[in-house]
């Protein structure tokens, strides 16, 4: 089954140094993932100053700048995973470095049939 691993966490909260840190342990992960056949996807998001939010009411297209939601945290990153449960995707979530400082929320992902591969 697929997962999507939601990376939360204070934007601002690592220096550059910490940041690079991140990324390579993440990388690592990311390869052992491979090498167990479960890694399918996986990135850091750039800054919420970045983000733009669309939403289509009544027919009619709105573009604002910034995250859909204003919180403490911010989404900064993703695994997608496949994994047999829930518990073996929990076990891939806390291995994933900022699980230390933020958040990972794990959701499983809705297999649509005649999706693209």
């Amino acid at each position: 089954m697929k997962y999507m691993l939601l990376i939360y966490h204070e934007e601002h909260e690592l220096d550059e140094a910490e940041r690079e840190a991140c990324y390579v342990e993440s990388t690592r992960l990311a390869h052992q993932l491979k090498a167990n056949g479960q890694y399918l996807a996986a990135g850091p998001l750039q800054p919420t100053s970045m983000a733009t939010s669309v939403r289509v009411r009544e027919g009619k297209r709105f573009v604002t700048d910034g995250p859909f939601a204003e919180t403490r945290e911010q989404l900064g990153g993703y695994y997608l995973v496949d994994a047999k449960n829930l518990d073996d995707a929990i076990g891939i979530a806390e291995k994933i470095p900022m699980a230390r400082k933020g958040t990972v929320e794990v959701r499983p992902v809705i297999e649509i049939a005649g999706l693209p591969i």
